[in-house]
C-alpha cells in the first residue's frame, strides 16, 4: 500500500494547486472576463507598444485569442474636456514624436455592425457612416491627408488614392451584448476581419454598437470612443454615440449625427498615425493627432458622398491643428 508520510500532504496539495494554475491559465475557458475601468492614463510617448493580456473569447462558434492594450485616443464626452487650445500648442512639447513602430500606408476602413438589433436603425446611422468612409481618402478629401506627413522607418506615410471603405457587415447573428466588455469588442474585430478576409497592418475595424447598449461602460465611463490593436488588427470601439447626445457632438455642427463623424473621424486619424499603439506618432504626454484638438474648432468637410462634421487633427507642419493637409 502506498503510504504519504506525516506532514507532506499540505506540501503535496499545493504543489498540485501549482500545477493546475499553470494547466489552465491562458486556456481558453468560454468567454475571457476583462474587466472594464477607467481609460487609462497616457503613457510616455518614448514608450514603444506595450505587450497586451492575451485574452480568450468564444464568439461566432470559434475561440478568439485577442490581446488588450488598454484604450488609446480616448476620446472624452465635452463636458469632459475643456474644449481650450492647449497652452502648449505652439510649443515643441505639443508635437507628435515618432517611436519606431508602424503608421498605415493604404488603409482599408471595414464597419462591422454589430448585432442584429442593426436590422432596424430608424435614425440612419448606417448609411451615415458608411457615406463617411465612402468618401475619406477620394480626391476631394484633404482632411485625411494631414496624416500624410507622418511617416514610417520606410520613408512612407498614409496615402490615399480612393474611398478608403474595404466593406460593411451587418452581423445579424446574434444581439450584441448589452455590456461587452474589451476582450468582447476585440474579438468581434477578429470575427470581422476573418468575415472580410483581412488581416495586416493597413487593416482598421470600426467596430459599431447598436443603441442601448455599453460597449465598455459607454456611456458612463466618460469617453465617447477608443481604439486598440488586438494583435491581429487596428479596431476602434465605436458605441452608439447619438444615446450621450451631445456629450458627444450631437447637434454640435449641423444635425443628431454629428457626433458619428466626429467621432469616428478622431479614432480614424489616431488609427492612421499609430496603429499599434503607442509604438507611432504620440506626443510627450501620450496624446495622439486626435487627442490634441479634440471639441476644438469643429466644422463641416466636403466630400463626394456628403458633407459630415469633423474636428480638426495635430499637424506637425502646421504647428496646430489642421482640417486640411
Amino acid at each position: 500500500m502506498f503510504r504519504i508520510r506525516r506532514g507532506a500532504t499540505a506540501s503535496i496539495a499545493a504543489a498540485c494547486g501549482i500545477a493546475l494554475a499553470a494547466l489552465f491559465a491562458g486556456a481558453p475557458s468560454g468567454v475571457a472576463a476583462a474587466q472594464p475601468s477607467a481609460p487609462q492614463a497616457k503613457a510616455p510617448a518614448q514608450a514603444q507598444a506595450q505587450a497586451g493580456t492575451v485574452k480568450y473569447v468564444r464568439s461566432h462558434g470559434h475561440v478568439y485569442r485577442v490581446e488588450v492594450h488598454g484604450r488609446h485616443g480616448v476620446i472624452p464626452m465635452r463636458g469632459a474636456h475643456s474644449g481650450a487650445v492647449r497652452p502648449d500648442a505652439a510649443a515643441a512639447a505639443g508635437n507628435l514624436i515618432y517611436n519606431g513602430g508602424p503608421v498605415q500606408h493604404q488603409v482599408s476602413v471595414y464597419l462591422v455592425f454589430w448585432g442584429n438589433q442593426w436590422d432596424s436603425d430608424s435614425n440612419g446611422v448606417q448609411q451615415y457612416q458608411t457615406n463617411l468612409f465612402n468618401g475619406l481618402g477620394t480626391s476631394s478629401d484633404s482632411w485625411s491627408t494631414v496624416t500624410s506627413q507622418y511617416t514610417d522607418n520606410s520613408g512612407s506615410g498614409p496615402s490615399f488614392g480612393g474611398s478608403v471603405l474595404g466593406g460593411t457587415w451587418v452581423d445579424d447573428s446574434s444581439s450584441a451584448p448589452a455590456n461587452a466588455q474589451q476582450a468582447d469588442i476585440a474579438a468581434e474585430a477578429d470575427a470581422a476581419a476573418s468575415h472580410f478576409g483581412v488581416s495586416g497592418p493597413d487593416v482598421q475595424i470600426v467596430v459599431m454598437s447598436p443603441s442601448g447598449t455599453s460597449p465598455d461602460g459607454f456611456p458612463n465611463s466618460g469617453f465617447c470612443a477608443w481604439h486598440d490593436y488586438d494583435g491581429t488588427v487596428s479596431y476602434t470601439n465605436m458605441p452608439y454615440v447619438l444615446d450621450a447626445g451631445s456629450s458627444c457632438g450631437a447637434n454640435s455642427v449641423a444635425n443628431q449625427l454629428d457626433g458619428f463623424s466626429i467621432v469616428g473621424g478622431h479614432e480614424y486619424a489616431e488609427s492612421l498615425t499609430d496603429p499599434q499603439p503607442s509604438s507611432g506618432w504620440v506626443a510627450s504626454d501620450g496624446e495622439e493627432n486626435g487627442d490634441l484638438c479634440a471639441w476644438q474648432n469643429l466644422g463641416t468637410i466636403n466630400l463626394p458622398s456628403g458633407t459630415f462634421a469633423m474636428q480638426p487633427t495635430w499637424s506637425n507642419a502646421a504647428g496646430g491643428c489642421a482640417m486640411s493637409g
